[in-house]
Protein backbone atom coordinates (compact mmCIF):
# COMPACT_ATOMS: atom_id res chain seq x y z
CA UNK A 1 0.00 0.00 0.00
CA UNK A 2 2.76 2.24 0.73
CA UNK A 3 4.50 1.79 -2.53
CA UNK A 4 1.12 2.26 -4.38
CA UNK A 5 0.17 5.74 -2.65
CA UNK A 6 3.92 7.08 -2.82
CA UNK A 7 3.58 6.19 -6.65
CA UNK A 8 -0.35 7.61 -7.07
CA UNK A 9 1.29 11.31 -5.25
CA UNK A 10 4.47 11.46 -7.34
CA UNK A 11 2.09 10.88 -11.02
CA UNK A 12 0.00 13.51 -9.72
CA UNK A 13 2.55 16.06 -8.88
CA UNK A 14 5.32 15.02 -11.49
CA UNK A 15 3.26 13.73 -14.39
CA UNK A 16 -0.39 15.10 -13.70
CA UNK A 17 0.04 18.47 -12.94
CA UNK A 18 2.77 19.74 -15.48
CA UNK A 19 0.36 18.19 -18.31
CA UNK A 20 -2.34 20.36 -16.76
CA UNK A 21 -0.30 23.39 -16.57
CA UNK A 22 2.50 23.66 -19.32
CA UNK A 23 -0.10 21.62 -22.05
CA UNK A 24 -3.53 22.41 -20.77
CA UNK A 25 -4.81 19.35 -19.87
CA UNK A 26 -6.76 19.54 -16.46
CA UNK A 27 -8.25 15.59 -17.07
CA UNK A 28 -5.24 13.91 -16.26
CA UNK A 29 -5.17 15.96 -12.49
CA UNK A 30 -8.93 14.87 -12.07
CA UNK A 31 -8.37 11.53 -12.76
CA UNK A 32 -4.75 10.46 -10.83
CA UNK A 33 -5.86 13.12 -8.16
CA UNK A 34 -8.89 10.78 -7.56
CA UNK A 35 -6.86 7.61 -7.96
CA UNK A 36 -3.94 9.59 -5.54
CA UNK A 37 -7.36 9.97 -2.53
CA UNK A 38 -8.50 6.32 -2.48
CA UNK A 39 -5.23 5.11 -2.00
CA UNK A 40 -4.52 7.95 0.39
CA UNK A 41 -7.35 6.65 2.26
CA UNK A 42 -7.03 2.85 1.99
CA UNK A 43 -3.41 3.42 3.17
CA UNK A 44 -4.38 5.24 5.91
CA UNK A 45 -7.49 2.58 6.84
CA UNK A 46 -4.78 -0.29 6.16
CA UNK A 47 -2.31 1.55 8.30
CA UNK A 48 -4.62 2.08 11.25
CA UNK A 49 -6.36 -0.98 11.03
CA UNK A 50 -2.83 -2.50 12.03
CA UNK A 51 -2.24 -0.45 14.63
CA UNK A 52 -5.76 -1.55 16.34
CA UNK A 53 -4.90 -5.11 15.64
CA UNK A 54 -1.40 -4.53 17.41
CA UNK A 55 0.67 -5.09 14.86
CA UNK A 56 2.16 -1.76 14.50
CA UNK A 57 2.95 0.49 17.61
CA UNK A 58 0.75 3.75 17.52
CA UNK A 59 4.11 5.87 16.79
CA UNK A 60 4.78 4.17 13.41
CA UNK A 61 1.27 4.38 12.97
CA UNK A 62 1.37 8.03 13.39
CA UNK A 63 5.23 8.31 11.40
CA UNK A 64 2.76 6.21 8.68
CA UNK A 65 0.19 8.88 8.91
CA UNK A 66 2.79 12.05 8.55
CA UNK A 67 4.57 10.08 5.70
CA UNK A 68 1.67 9.73 3.76
CA UNK A 69 1.48 13.78 3.78
CA UNK A 70 4.97 13.87 1.77
CA UNK A 71 6.21 13.36 -1.49
CA UNK A 72 8.92 9.93 -1.10
CA UNK A 73 7.83 9.87 2.31
CA UNK A 74 5.87 6.50 2.30
CA UNK A 75 8.93 4.90 0.11
CA UNK A 76 11.17 5.86 3.24
CA UNK A 77 8.32 4.64 5.66
CA UNK A 78 8.78 1.36 3.91
CA UNK A 79 12.37 0.97 3.72
CA UNK A 80 13.23 2.65 7.33
CA UNK A 81 9.99 1.92 9.49
CA UNK A 82 8.25 -1.16 7.89
CA UNK A 83 11.61 -2.86 6.96
CA UNK A 84 12.91 -2.40 10.84
CA UNK A 85 9.38 -3.75 11.96
CA UNK A 86 9.45 -6.89 9.69
CA UNK A 87 13.14 -7.91 11.29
Amino acid sequence: MALLEGTSLLLLLFVAMPLKYQYGMPEYVSLVGRAHGGLFIAFNVVLFYHVGKGHLSETKGFLGLLASLVPFGTFVYKAKVLKAHSA
